[in-house]
């Protein structure tokens, strides 16, 4: 048996909040100073993990939620995901401290939970 396990991790972010206010509130040219330096150390952090990334993942874009009463647009903090392997949650917790998506990038958090396997199979 694997001693590891597979994590989903997913970026939290707010289009309202401080942080993307002040992001937004940058002159252009900082921000896109900023959005470089960003790109360049989120490359750097797929680099140094990429032995344990199963997916990259990526950003994610409108939702849209079905349920019982039909089909409707709505709003999360959802951002983005990644896919790795970790020996625990808190090592996989770890692989993502001092992310560029809150660090550099307006992002707030990203939350990491164990894909668990599916019942009876």
């Amino acid at each position: 048996m694997s001693t590891e396990h597979t994590f989903l991790a997913v970026y939290l972010g707010s289009m309202t909040g401080a942080k993307m206010t002040a992001w937004h509130a940058l002159p252009e040219a900082e921000r896109k100073v900023k959005e470089q330096e960003g790109m360049a150390a989120w490359h750097g952090w797929v680099e140094r993990h990429k032995a344990v990334i199963v997916e990259m993942g990526g950003p994610l874009g409108k939702t849209r939620r079905i349920d019982a009463g039909g089909i409707t647009e709505v709003s999360n903090a959802l951002t983005g995901f990644t896919v790795v392997r970790a020996a625990s949650q808190e090592a996989a917790a770890d692989l993502f401290k001092n992310h560029p998506h809150f660090a550099i990038f307006p992002g707030e958090a990203i939350e990491i939970m164990p894909v668990l396997p599916i019942p009876g199979r």
